[in-house]
């Protein structure tokens, strides 16, 4: 079956928010999906996540090449995972019926809206945080800032964040139109913004020679056990963005558009890794001592004109991120969850008031806690997810699906199986994840001795939980008695067969 654009009819499990997105409307051109990228990785998370390796003890050189690598092995997955998107115009949680079942499809759904809730109250965490920065200096030195023990931040900064939260929900009430405006005017200011950083580190330090001078202060031995680590915790910085993609691309005009759009993917997470790392390896030289937080870099230019400039500039970057990578893939899975319930804006207002349940101030505390517990936590999870779904749209059904059957319901229908949910992926999914567990534990503190061969594994978690699990999903889904028999884990109703290659660049006019 090719790519359809028939709305799907009786038999459709959903409101509008879910259903295919006719051809008039599907207008990101490659532009659209290269802004929408560059506003995504032009923000406060991706200069701290690289700034951290500087403060971790490694060489401006040695941290970009870890970034650049990581988004270089995301780049294919992530161009598979926007195919049919843009060749169905269908969002994720419909997509993810096709390997994991009608119903089944809200595992996967719901644990990619749980990442996002988490992201979406970081990110709002750093933009209450430049709230804060705007207060004047008796407001944020009086009792009002100091931490309450047992919620581990102050009243201020608490109302600060608050604050933030309930601006950007402003944006997400127009849907959206209002995230695609966002995207598309944001991205040069927020790389003018980039470069007027870099230059001010420039001049302070005196040049390129004293701001990258700063020397890598591992080992060998203590590289290469920061060094895999590090590797999935940037690879984890986007696994979820990755995972349902098709929630974008499912706009795109083509399959051109969208592969061209996003191929500057590690361009773009480089460029924007350099700034990170060069002016954290200058505040070395400029205030002498490392400095990997832009927020607390600002707190200590103190000039009232650098922070005019700036607060609106790390608003702007919080919202083109926030919102397009953390509110819309939550809010359709409430959706697909229960149509008659939820709306788009209800999903996003759930989203954000879970968000702040996720206590973000404690996520962002310290390097430790954001970059190798977080990043790498959450990827081990992301990384099965993308295996499974990947393995199934390729290798199993030849990139090919019956839209209208994944909007169906019906006991017999294709993506049925077993009450509505696809047995062999939900085993696959706990397979996968499994062995991650202790390291994840170990590295909470909650089990002290974990075999080392464990760690290394949870230090690999999204590599090892996407290759993992699509070997299991391919051997199980030989077991056709696992689905009552069905032969349709092994191929879609249509008899049409398509190569991977032709999956990601067929049907480019459509």
């Amino acid at each position: 079956m090719t790519a359809d654009t028939r709305e799907p009819g009786s038999q459709a499990a959903g409101n509008r928010d879910l259903l295919p997105v006719p051809r008039s409307q599907r207008t990101f051109t490659a532009w659209d999906m290269a802004g929408l990228w560059v506003g995504l990785v032009t923000g406060v998370p991706s200069y701290y996540i690289a700034g951290s390796l500087v403060e971790e003890g490694m060489a401006w050189w040695q941290g970009i090449s870890i970034v650049v690598a990581a988004k270089a092995v995301l780049l294919f997955p992530l161009l598979l995972a926007a195919a049919p998107g843009t060749r169905y115009g269908i969002p994720f949680p419909i997509l993810a019926r096709a390997a994991f079942g009608v119903r089944g499809a809200h595992v996967p759904a719901l644990l990619r809206a749980l990442v996002a809730c988490g992201w979406f109250g970081i990110e709002s965490w750093i933009g209450g945080q430049a709230f804060f920065l705007l207060l004047p200096s008796s407001l944020r030195s009086s009792s009002l800032s100091r931490p309450l023990p047992w919620l581990a931040t102050s009243p201020l900064e608490l109302a600060c964040f608050l604050l933030f939260w309930l601006a950007q929900l402003a944006v997400v009430w127009r849907g959206m139109r209002g995230i695609r405006l966002l995207e598309k005017y944001s991205a040069p200011i927020l790389v003018l913004l980039a470069g007027l950083l870099l230059a001010w580190a420039y001049v302070r330090a005196g040049g390129f020679g004293p701001m990258l001078s700063e020397p890598p202060r591992l080992t060998w031995p203590q590289f290469w056990a920061l060094f895999f680590p590090s590797l999935t915790a940037n690879v984890g910085s986007w696994a979820a963005v990755m995972l349902s993609i098709s929630d974008f691309s499912r706009y795109a005009r083509s399959q051109a558009d969208q592969v061209l759009g996003q191929l500057g993917l590690p361009l773009f997470m480089g460029s924007f890794a350099f700034v990170g790392l060069a002016v954290t390896s200058a505040t070395e030289t400029i205030f002498g001592r490392l400095i990997s937080d832009p927020i607390e870099l600002l707190s200590q230019i103190g000039s009232t004109f650098a922070k005019i400039l700036a607060i609106p500039g790390i608003t702007l970057a919080i919202l083109t991120t926030n919102i397009p990578a953390n509110v819309v893939a939550p809010a359709n899975a409430l959706v697909s969850l229960s149509p008659s319930t939820f709306s788009f804006k209800s999903g996003a207002l759930l989203t954000a008031l879970i968000g702040i349940a996720f206590q973000p101030w404690r996520i962002y505390n310290s390097p430790d806690s954001f970059v190798y517990t977080w990043l790498v936590g959450y990827s081990a999870v992301m990384g099965p997810l993308a295996g499974i779904l990947l393995t199934d749209y390729y290798v199993l059904r030849h990139a090919v699906l019956d839209v209208d059957e994944l909007y169906s319901t019906i006991p017999d229908g294709v993506y049925y199986y077993r009450g509505g949910y696809n047995v062999v992926a939900m085993v696959t999914l706990v397979v996968s994840i499994v062995p991650i567990v202790p390291g994840f534990l170990h590295k909470l503190g909650m089990l002290e001795s974990t075999p080392v061969p464990l760690i290394f594994i949870y230090n690999i978690g999204w590599f090892y939980g996407f290759f993992s699990s699509g070997l299991v999903y391919l051997a199980l889904s030989r077991w056709k008695w696992l689905n009552g028999g069905s032969s349709r884990t092994a191929a879609s109703s249509s008899s049409s067969s398509h190569s991977l290659m032709d999956g990601l660049l067929g049907d480019v006019k459509n």
